[in-house]
């Protein structure tokens, strides 16, 4: 059992056990015939979410450091795969495609992370188009939309069926990429040229570290998953057409803090909890689509 609250859980059916986690740090599985604990594994911070593979038995905990644990579960033991890091704030929400094999993760950082496990090449994708806490998540893997919502009342419907670029990786540097400038702990050069030293930024586009002269306009970018103004530099500003600013994602008001959302995909039906303890239900259909082909019935 679970000495602490309980933030996650699972029944599987084939292997018939409880799979839960929470905030005493830990995630175990139980055995539903004789009720007796079979395994756990503890993390240095709260477990936040869950998801798991009934195919593999693999778990993916999500805990309060803002880092996703891939877990192989045995009868009594289990195994760490691997540890996805990307998320900086801590995680709030998972959900787990097992016929594309792709894992979603929202988190206190205000963005959703999409990792690629099935293609094993470490692809990820980053999606920033809330301005609060992502905590719901749903992947509607017949009509390739992601339909997340935050705890400002946000919801968001993401076009996955699109072509998207990854966000490039942040280069460091101690001095500016574009003008050679020096960055304000660059004692060396400012003291050898005589000039006072800048603060460093980086180009969501290009990844470059840059002064702020050099990095003085904004841009959305939805390719790159970037649905709102971020600092660009000035050659990568060029470089966007106007088409490429065209939203991939549509954004909707659930007036209330939302907390949770289900949604029952045979119908485009989703229904949303609030802190206003006032429960939602949502016809998704004009939004998700609805026909045969996309497997909505009218309802």
């Amino acid at each position: 059992c679970n000495f602490n609250r309980v933030s996650a859980i699972i029944f599987s059916l084939a292997a018939e056990w409880v799979i839960s986690a929470g905030h005493d740090k830990c995630v175990s599985w139980m055995c539903t015939r004789s009720g007796s604990m079979l395994g756990r594994h503890f993390f240095t911070s709260w477990a936040s979410c869950l998801q798991y593979d009934f195919d593999t038995q693999y778990a993916f905990v999500g805990d309060y450091s803002g880092q996703i644990t891939l877990l192989k579960l045995e009868q009594n033991t289990c195994s760490v795969i691997t540890t996805l890091k990307g998320h900086e704030g801590s995680i709030a929400c998972l959900w787990w495609d097992p016929v594309q094999r792709l894992l979603f993760s929202g988190a206190s950082d205000n963005s959703i992370i999409m990792w690629d496990i099935g293609g094993r090449k470490g692809r990820t994708l980053l999606l920033q188009g809330h301005h609060d806490r992502v905590q719901s998540l749903c992947y509607l893997q017949l009509t390739r939309q992601l339909v997340s919502c935050s705890s400002d009342g946000g919801i968001a419907v993401w076009n996955m069926d699109a072509s998207r670029e990854e966000a490039p990786q942040w280069l460091e540097s101690d001095s500016c990429q574009k003008c050679e400038q020096p960055f304000f702990w660059n004692i060396k050069q400012m003291w050898d040229t005589k000039t006072l030293g800048l603060r460093q930024h980086h180009c969501r586009k290009c990844g470059q570290a840059v002064c702020g002269r050099c990095s003085s306009k904004r841009s959305s970018y939805p390719v790159m998953g970037f649905e709102f103004q971020v600092r660009v530099c000035d050659s990568c500003y060029d470089s966007i057409k106007d088409e490429d600013r065209t939203s991939l994602a549509t954004f909707h008001e659930g007036k209330h803090n939302i907390v949770h959302m289900s949604m029952d995909i045979a119908r485009g039906l989703m229904v949303t909890c609030g802190t206003d303890r006032i429960v939602k239900i949502w016809d998704m259909t004009p939004v998700v689509g609805c026909s045969l082909a996309t497997g909505f019935s009218p309802h």
